[in-house]
């Protein structure tokens, strides 16, 4: 599998999103905003199909 990425997203911000960021990347010392951006995007997607992954049981039982 190649891993080189040859697709662009291109994304939009506000000034206060964009100064929210800035502060971010200042105060952790995150250089690469690229890197940054796209781990945290993914880890949300992830965190989401982990969260709707079909289950045998549908409604959860609940023991209260």
């Amino acid at each position: 599998m190649n891993m080189m990425r040859r697709n662009k997203v291109n994304l939009a911000l506000n000034d206060m999103e964009l100064k929210a960021i800035n502060q971010y990347c200042d105060r952790y010392r995150i250089s690469n905003r690229s890197k940054f951006l796209r781990e945290a995007i993914l880890t949300e997607v992830l965190k989401r199909f982990d969260r709707d992954y079909p289950s045998l049981f549908e409604d959860q039982p609940t023991l209260f």
